[in-house]
């Protein structure tokens, strides 16, 4: 059985690709491919993260691509992961992140399940679609993580007079006196 998976850049742009993989294959061969496919050069980890329908996923629920547990064994691996195992009608989405400090955010939707055609090589690139910006950005679509710029902005827009007495002028928060190299 082959799966088709669409994997969209969490991006303002339409950025995303379609990967043909036999639903036997691991997460990590996943994770190969999608490294191929959008063209990062594979020295940085990633992880996948199950979700539900509405996209809503957690770090701690993540799989990595390494253990990386007290207890050797203590935590599954994306090799010991089956995508068919994870992946089927009923759970149809993942989270995948490459660069756990870039946070490359993909969302990865399984579209199609069919037969294996002979004389076809899988992991398959089937479709690309926009160029991958130089450095990771959001659509503002990712569920529980709050740019903290925008939330202290919008905190700020909210206050009035009475306020800015209460908490003090919030324009020294924009140097908070550190030295430049201080440690």
């Amino acid at each position: 059985m082959i799966y088709k998976f669409r994997a969209i850049l969490d991006n303002e742009e339409d950025i995303f690709r379609d990967i043909a993989i036999e639903a036997k294959d691991t997460l990590e061969d996943l994770h190969n491919a999608l490294v191929n496919a959008f063209g990062f050069d594979g020295s940085e980890v990633g992880a996948f993260y199950t979700c539900g329908d509405d996209w809503a996923w957690h770090e701690e629920d993540g799989i990595p691509m390494f253990d990386t547990g007290d207890i050797p064994g203590e935590i599954k691996t994306m090799a010991e992961y089956k995508l068919d195992d994870l992946v089927h009608e009923q759970n149809t989405k993942l989270v995948y992140v490459y660069d756990l400090f870039s946070m490359w955010t993909f969302f990865v939707e399984l579209a199609a399940m069919e037969n294996n055609k002979e004389g076809v090589d899988y992991p398959a690139l089937l479709f690309s679609h926009g160029v991958l910006p130089d450095e990771a950005t959001t659509s503002g679509f990712r569920g529980g993580d709050l740019e903290n710029e925008d939330l202290f902005n919008d905190f700020e827009d909210d206050l009035d007079e009475d306020d800015l007495d209460a908490y003090g002028d919030t324009e020294s928060y924009d140097d908070p006196g550190f030295e430049e190299n201080w440690n």
